[in-house]
This record gives C-alpha cells, sequence and structure tokens, in this order.
C-alpha cells in the first residue's frame, strides 16, 4: 500500500497509535491538545513501535460537543506540521469524516484518510479521495455519533455490513481509488452483543479481499461488559486484539502501542 510514497506492507499485521488532540474523547480527551503534548505523545507512540499515527480532532463519543470544519482544521494542522517536521519518516492517517478537513490535512503532510462514516456523511469524500490518490479507511457506521446507536436494527449484522461495504467499494473503484481499508466500525451503529457476534465472524468481511483494520482498543464493548473503566480495559483490549489477530486482520487501532505490539509478535 502506498501512502504518499511510504509503502505498508501488509504481510505481517501493522500498529496505528491514536493521538487524540480532542478535550473530550472517551478516554485520552484533553490530555494531547496542545501542539506539544501531541508531540511528546507522537514521540512516544513511534519509539513504541506505531507504524502510523491516526490524528484525530473531532470525538466520535456520543454525545460529544460538534466541532466546525474550521476549528478541526485548526486543531490537526500545527500538529501534522510539527510530526511531519520532527518525525518524517512517520505515516499519519487522519480520522475525519469532511472532505475539506481531509484535504487540507493531505496537503499539510498527511498520508491516509480515516473515514468513521465511510463515505455517507460527506458526498465529496470519495472524489477527494479519488482526486488525492490516497489510502482510505472504510468504516461502517450508521447515521452520525449522536445517533447511530438507535439504528442498531439489521436483518443480520454481519451481512448488512459485507453489503454496505460492497456498495461503498464499487463506488470508490468507479473513480478509481486503489487503496483501501475495511474497518467494521466495533461500537458504532451496534449493540453490545452486535458488536461480539461481528467479532465472531469477521472472518466474512474477506470476501472482498481488502485489508481489515480492527479498532476495539477500551471500547465500550470491553468495559460495559466487564463492568470496569476505559483505564482498566487494557487487559480487555489485548484479548480482543488477540482475536482479531486470529481472524486476520492486518492493522491494530490501538491507544497502547508497545502492548499491541507485543501481542503480534507472539501471534506471528
Amino acid at each position: 500500500m502506498n501512502a504518499g510514497g511510504k509503502l505498508i506492507d501488509l504481510s505481517s499485521p501493522k500498529v496505528m497509535g491514536i493521538l487524540n488532540i480532542t478535550p473530550d474523547s472517551f478516554y485520552d480527551g484533553g490530555r494531547y491538545n496542545s501542539t506539544e503534548a501531541a508531540l511528546i505523545h507522537a514521540e512516544k507512540l513511534l519509539t513504541a513501535g506505531a507504524d502510523i499515527l491516526d490524528i484525530g480532532a473531532y470525538s466520535s463519543r456520543p454525545g460529544a460537543a460538534d466541532v466546525t470544519a474550521d476549528e478541526e482544521r485548526t486543531r490537526l494542522l500545527p500538529v501534522i506540521e510539527a510530526v511531519t517536521r520532527r518525525f518524517p519518516a512517520s505515516i499519519l492517517s487522519i480520522d475525519t469524516f469532511r472532505a475539506e478537513v481531509a484535504r487540507a490535512c493531505i496537503e499539510a503532510g498527511a498520508h491516509i484518510i480515516n473515514d468513521i462514516s465511510g463515505g455517507t456523511l460527506d458526498g465529496q469524500m470519495f472524489a477527494t479521495v479519488a482526486e488525492l490518490q490516497v489510502p482510505y479507511v472504510l468504516m461502517h457506521m450508521r447515521g452520525t455519533p449522536d445517533t447511530m446507536q438507535q439504528l442498531t436494527n439489521y436483518v443480520d449484522p454481519v451481512q448488512d455490513i459485507t453489503l454496505f461495504f460492497g456498495t461503498q467499494i464499487a463506488a470508490l473503484r468507479q473513480l478509481g481509488v486503489r487503496d483501501i481499508i475495511l474497518d467494521p466500525g466495533f461500537g458504532f451503529a451496534k449493540t453490545l452483543q452486535q458488536n461480539y457476534d461481528l467479532l465472531n465472524r469477521l472472518e466474512e468481511l474477506h470476501v472482498h479481499g481488502l485489508p481489515i483494520l480492527g479498532a476495539v482498543s477500551r471500547k465500550s464493548m470491553i468495559y460495559k461488559k466487564l463492568g470496569i473503566t476505559p483505564e482498566e480495559a487494557l487487559n480487555g483490549t489485548t484479548v480482543l486484539n488477540t482475536l482479531l489477530l486470529t481472524k486476520g486482520v492486518q492493522i491494530l487501532r490501538v491507544h497502547d502501542v508497545k502492548t499491541a505490539k507485543e501481542v503480534i509478535a507472539l501471534m506471528t
């Protein structure tokens, strides 16, 4: 996979380290929302072995405050520019569902677009990805972060997600997009049980022949099931990341890079 001239070899699993520069993300909100704090954490993630940094400035937590496109850009661009200057070899992914924000970030030095809406919240996203010719993470979600948990009525969650991916992949291919990564969207428009049904049947998504990204790090599917807090959910995250690898997932998106790298080392 070509990320701005930097090749990502997915023949072995890779780790995407999460860098949230938001004041209100569910786990680490407010910790890294200055450029200097973000840069320090970026260094920690890279030192721990992150293959990709995923930078986000819009919390998708239900009930999180809305952020304008201008504010999202204002948060993201200084961090992208600072990380690119300090760590020029790093590969940066931008977590946004807005085409105009994605474009500005790629032009500032980022390499991958990670869209939680899978192209459903901005009609210009697919055309923008095609024009920029960057890898695109296509995630499954229904509605918006505020409405998604009322939209969990599926005939068969895994089949419905597979069909959604098929439709979106066809649209992207029609526009000439080459590098697509699938993210089933654990926790997005899915009940607790549906998340585990999806995990247990995740291999069915390989029908599309595309890399799969697994993102379960410290999510509510872990801490609500165990009756704990996100801060206590590292052990559960490690267990589920192990299961994701057995299902053929090629990228683990995590808060705790060192632990994920150890899982991969033991499993491969």
